[in-house]
């Protein structure tokens, strides 16, 4: 059964989830934007210990994303360049090349406290140049028979795994 959107949320409401991947990332996180009944922005609320990044270095092709400090400090890993980050910056992850990569990582001794607002483009290409791999998905999910979302398409890969266009198509 669905739930009614809601007008206001606060964040020390929100049930989080706490994830660890490695030595470097982890976070404890959710994303609420549905909640609100946001169809087309997607919104996170995220916490990050010292010394640790809530996700690899990468670009959307199609997503625009902002982030907004709540408390803590670190760095924002943007492109080429790295930028000293604290409570209150803006920071801004336009869609393009890897000259948009993107990267929060907490360089400071407290929790670092933020929020990522995105635009949920229907299909997205994020690309990831420090491993050399690409994801493509769909966001958009569709409601079976038994009320459970099923999501359409998601596939993360690298460049050389490419087929010709004809590969396998009978008659070809």
């Amino acid at each position: 059964m669905a739930t009614e959107p809601k007008a206001v949320i606060n964040t020390a409401d929100l049930k989080l989830d706490h994830w660890k991947q490695g030595e470097f990332y982890e976070s404890t996180d959710t994303s609420f934007g549905a909640l609100l009944g946001l169809a087309g922005l997607g919104v996170s609320y995220n916490e990050v210990p010292p010394g640790k990044s809530g996700c690899p270095f990468h670009n959307h092709h199609v997503e625009d994303e902002l982030f907004y400090v709540i408390a803590g400090a670190g760095e924002y890993r943007f492109g080429d360049a790295r930028h000293a980050i604290k409570a209150g910056d803006v920071l801004g992850a336009p869609a393009g090349g890897p000259e948009t990569a993107h990267q929060i990582i907490n360089t400071g001794t407290a929790t670092l406290v933020y929020l990522g607002i995105s635009t949920m483009a229907k299909t997205e290409i994020v690309e990831y140049p420090d491993s050399g791999k690409f994801l493509a998905k769909t966001n958009w999910a569709k409601t079976n028979r038994d009320n459970a979302e099923t999501k359409r398409f998601r596939h993360i890969g690298r460049p050389e795994g490419d087929l010709d266009y004809w590969d396998g198509e009978p008659g070809a």
